[in-house]
């Protein structure tokens, strides 16, 4: 074979290679996550925590080449925890044929307004923390990896019956999540032959707790229950203990989070919380998702983030279970509502195939020299 015709026959092979990859590139498809969640404002530190966990995620999949010839990409939007926010992004995911699937968002109250929109357009919706007992009463889209208020707070309510309490107070933060989460210790409380001697709701964003804190003490509660994020309890725990109440506490899993300890110190000592995740009684699979989450963001995760990594994998397994790259609003929605014994970061978790709640466990905590530890009573 001359030179001549081998650089002639070199070029059609080299043709025949960038015209198949050209038809590789040409049928390649990315399929898209929208993920809505409070990435600005001041629930920001929640969001940046989920966007953490589902990079996270979704890297680990395509890695993996589940999809050998596709890849799952993340579509974030900032919803700033606000109901507004939250229907425009759920207008504009709506309306974004790649999406697939939808994670999101934080407060029951912007997952709700989201999910009016997601229900009238028929795409799947799994929040990681929206615990509003009527979050999944929307319709058949809407779907959740957290307990809600109504498995949790009776169960808390009967760990305070337990320890001999029978006077309470509750301290809450005045939104939807909270008046739910109220509404459910109260009437578990009540069952067990509790009496609920004060109620007392603040505003978002509030810091100064004293007039709260000495008024609840007026009624000589038994014990306290804190139904309130780690920002505003961190400033109630500091006032509690500067006023000299020393009341056993009980709170909701929102507390869980080291900060949280950082920014109450002592005073953080003694509260008694229910979590299905917490770093120092980690799971062997949790371990491994706690080592990769530090050595990349170079932070612990915490139940948040953890949420978020397990409800990020969830819709990945149904993408793939629903079709891989042909999948659908709908085969992702149906595949979801199939969820059983999936083996995440926070315990195992599967959708009751009528309501879409999730059935999880959680375990006991308590603050104890400055570290959440489990305990058993």
């Amino acid at each position: 074979m001359t030179f001549k015709r081998v650089l002639t026959q070199v070029g059609k092979t080299s043709a025949l290679l960038l015209s198949l990859a050209a038809a590789h590139q040409a049928t390649a498809k990315d399929i898209a996550i929208g993920y809505q969640a409070p990435l600005t404002g001041e629930y920001a530190q929640y969001g940046q925590a989920f966007r953490n966990s589902a990079t996270l995620a979704v890297d680990e999949f395509n890695a993996s080449k589940r999809l050998p010839n596709d890849r799952i990409v993340l579509k974030f939007e900032d919803s700033k925890s606000d109901a507004k926010e939250a229907v425009n992004i759920a207008r504009k995911f709506a309306d974004d044929s790649s999406i697939v699937g939808v994670i999101g968002d934080f407060s029951s109250t912007a997952s709700i307004a989201a999910g009016r929109v997601y229900a009238n357009a028929h795409v799947p919706q799994l929040s990681q923390t929206a615990s509003h007992p009527d979050f999944v009463k929307l319709s058949p889209w809407q779907f959740r990896n957290i307990t809600t208020m109504a498995y949790e707070a009776p169960r808390t309510a009967e760990w305070a019956h337990e320890n001999g309490v029978k006077r309470i107070a509750i301290i809450a933060i005045q939104n939807d999540w909270g008046q739910s989460s109220v509404a459910e210790f109260t009437k578990a409380f009540k069952a067990q032959g509790g009496e609920v001697v004060a109620t007392e709701f603040y505003n978002p964003g509030t810091r100064d707790f004293r007039s709260i804190i000495t008024k609840t003490a007026r009624n000589r509660p038994d014990a306290l229950y804190l139904v309130q994020f780690y920002e505003d309890g961190a400033s109630l725990l500091q006032q509690l203990r500067q006023l000299g109440v020393r009341k056993p506490l009980y709170a909701t899993s929102s507390l869980v989070e080291e900060q949280l300890i950082t920014l109450a110190g002592p005073a953080a000592e003694g509260v008694k919380l229910p979590s299905s995740f917490s770093v120092a009684a980690a799971s062997p699979t949790a371990k491994a998702y706690i080592a990769q989450y530090r050595d990349r963001f170079h932070t612990d995760p915490n139940l948040f983030s953890a949420q978020a990594y397990d409800a990020t994998n969830i819709v990945l397994d149904a993408i793939l279970k629903g079709g891989g790259a042909e999948a659908t609003r709908q085969s992702v929605r149906d595949a979801l509502a199939k969820t059983k014994d999936f083996p995440g970061v926070t315990g195992v978790t599967t959708f009751d195939p009528q309501t879409r709640e999730p059935s999880k466990q959680q375990e006991r905590l308590e603050i104890k020299n400055g570290a959440f530890v489990t305990v058993e009573h």
